[in-house]
């Protein structure tokens, strides 16, 4: 685990071999991308048992086995100090796996889906260096280190979202999803410098100690760790920074697989999760996450119901699945929340990949114009299927037995309300889950031109789609305290992850668990009524509550609302700056007082006459000027 940094310098040095030589390789370099792939892969699984064996009494004691650091600056004898660090524990253990196994399946996969792409070689190079970033970022020891790494998973974002610079409603996005998730970094930035002020060190363990030993002002706390959930909302797409993850939706379909729903948009979840311990002494801080995560739930998911892309179904899906696990982050249950986070990646990846096997196969993504695909797409089709269950929380797919845990954290920890609106979420998610599959997969073929040129896609996309099925229906058995020892582990992801003692989980409590169940299968029964068919219920719904339609379509008017912003404030405020900048600044200081200079000396010069009367004249009267001036001072 000590030597643990070579895990992201293998995708950073292959991003820079395939940006730079990627035209002349074979296949343009895509091999050397997938092998170290596999690599990782093999690397993080090679950590398990160094991990497990670290843990003594069922907890977690390295003695420092975990930690590996170096100075990079070191300013004043030791008054500015940033590290080159490395700290693993079992958060780190839980994002590894998540993002090296589905980067590896969209790498592969991507070997079909790109084929033919004039710019692949730059595809496959942006991948490993987002990969790299998002590596680092989850194996930063200090905050400057995961900030680099933070924005540099930001770039690569930018980038990706933007690899079909020629469309414009791409280039937009990819400007969208930058500006909006800087917002949120400038607030990232700021926290960490209020903890560097108060603490002296950019460590993150030193600064969760420090603030559990009261060492930092409450007040100062609180305002800095609200800051710090800034970047979260910015980066995990939380309201009200929530716009621009839709839009994302605009690059490659792989790239929404691996970065909008499987590692990038969890960033967020990952800092809080780490910084939960400093969370819990300052309970204001965590109510304003439990609160954000329910509003995006709710939002997301109703937005979900009428949204008609594919992928942006599965966009608002994802939204509204992060608003869970900040739920979960809210209330305290960090297990809960890294658990959710690590059934959410394989289950939302297998979808997004799926939805691409679609487009791939038929050239068309608006779910209204679709159906009958489960006759020419069978594979697709089934894993499909089985990501929408996982996804809807039906037993025993890996979706039920983690949103079960953050109904149940909810219902003990936080207000009742909470918990009825999350469960009622969750019921919506079951609703557009089948919707999606019933418009896309049965039914009657709505556009026949695509229907007929549909076909399965080839193993290189089947593939990876049935292995993340898989890890879709079973990954979720890893709450069990017995599954857990006999993979190794002390215990289930509970004996693993948890803020203060760890989270005993032989058995569901059934009763919660039945009324789960029972939410989750009402939610697909509503779906199959209103959508089987020709779908007559959910058009006579439309044509009952046009406004209520309306508003949802157009996302609660919230572009609309920062579009005027923009319009009316900040262009009207840049107006001002401008005018001042340009009068007042450039036109009165700087170019004024130029010319005043020019004008005087211009006027000046007809005083030099060179004639000796004239300067015997100025002589005397600056004598005489001198004197007046030395006898007024005397007096």
């Amino acid at each position: 685990m000590d030597q643990v940094w070579i895990i992201p310098a293998i995708p950073a040095v292959i991003f820079i071999l395939v940006a730079l030589f990627g035209r002349l390789m074979p296949r343009q370099g895509d091999f050397l991308v997938i092998l170290g792939g596999l690599t990782l892969v093999a690397l993080v699984f090679s950590m398990f048992p160094g991990f497990q064996a670290a843990y003594h009494d069922g907890h977690f004691a390295p003695e420092g086995r975990n930690v590996f650091a170096f100075d990079w600056v070191n300013i004043g004898d030791g008054f500015f100090i940033i590290q080159f660090s490395t700290y693993v524990d079992a958060i780190t253990m839980v994002m590894l796996p998540v993002v090296t196994i589905v980067a590896l399946m969209v790498m592969i996969y991507s070997t079909s889906y790109m084929h033919g792409e004039p710019r692949y070689f730059w595809y496959f190079s942006v991948l490993s260096l987002f990969i790299a970033a998002m590596l680092t970022l989850v194996l930063s020891g200090n905050l400057i280190q995961l900030y680099l790494a933070w924005e540099g998973v930001g770039l690569a974002s930018f980038l990706l979202i933007g690899f079909y610079w020629e469309r414009q409603s791409a280039a937009e996005a990819a400007k969208k999803a930058f500006i909006t998730t800087r917002v949120g970094d400038v607030g990232l930035l700021i926290g960490i410098i209020l903890l560097w002020r108060a603490t002296g060190t950019f460590d993150i363990q030193a600064i969760i100690a420090a603030a559990k030993a009261g060492a930092i002002d409450h007040t100062y706390l609180t305002v800095a760790m609200l800051f710090l959930f800034g970047g979260a909302v910015g980066k995990s797409a939380q309201f009200p920074l929530h716009v621009w993850l839709p839009d994302a939706m605009e690059g490659p379909t792989p790239v929404s697989a691996l970065i909008h729903a499987a590692t990038m948009v969890v960033a967020g979840v990952y800092l809080v999760a780490r910084f939960s311990p400093v969370y819990a002494e300052v309970l204001i801080a965590r109510d304003v996450i439990f609160y954000i995560g329910l509003t995006t739930a709710v939002m997301a998911g109703t937005m979900g119901l009428v949204s008609n892309d594919i992928k942006r179904v599965l966009a608002y899906s994802t939204v509204s699945q992060l608003g869970f696990m900040f739920v979960a982050l809210g209330t305290g249950a960090v297990g809960a929340a890294m658990f959710h986070l690590f059934t959410h990646a394989f289950f939302k990846a297998l979808l997004f990949l799926g939805s691409g096997s679609v487009i791939h196969a038929t050239h068309a993504q608006e779910v209204e114009h679709l159906g009958g695909l489960r006759k020419k797409m069978p594979w697709t089709t089934a894993t499909f299927i089985v990501g929408s269950l996982a996804l809807a929380g039906v037993p025993i797919f890996a979706g039920f037995w983690s949103k079960d845990e953050i109904l149940a954290a909810t219902l003990h920890d936080g207000p009742i309300l909470g918990y009825v609106i999350l469960a009622a979420t969750a019921i919506l998610t079951a609703i557009y889950s089948t919707r999606v599959v019933l418009l896309t997969f049965f039914g009657e073929p709505k556009d026949h031109h695509a229907y007929d040129h549909a076909h399965e896609s080839p193993l290189v996309i089947v593939g990876p789609l049935v292995l993340l099925a898989t890890l879709a229906t079973f990954a979720g058995f890893f709450a069990l305290d017995q599954v857990g020892q006999a993979l190794g582990f002390v215990g289930g992801i509970g004996q693993l992850v948890y803020l203060e003692h760890p989270h005993m989980f032989t058995q569901p409590d059934w009763l919660l668990a039945g009324i789960a169940t029972l939410g989750s299968l009402a939610g697909i029964g509503i779906g199959v009524a209103f959508w089987h068919g020709d779908a007559r219920r959910a058009v006579a719904a439309r044509a009952w509550a046009p406004d209520l339609h309306a508003l949802l379509v157009n996302r609660y008017y919230m572009d609309n609302l920062y579009q005027a912003i923009i319009d009316r404030v900040i262009l009207g405020l840049g107006g001002v700056v401008a005018w001042f900048d340009k009068r007042i600044v450039n036109e009165t200081g700087v170019d004024g007082g130029a010319q005043t200079v020019g004008y005087l000396g211009y006027r000046l010069k007809f005083l030099e006459t060179g004639r000796i009367p004239n300067y015997a004249l100025g002589m005397a009267v600056g004598l005489v000027a001198i004197v007046v001036v030395a006898f007024g001072m005397q007096g």
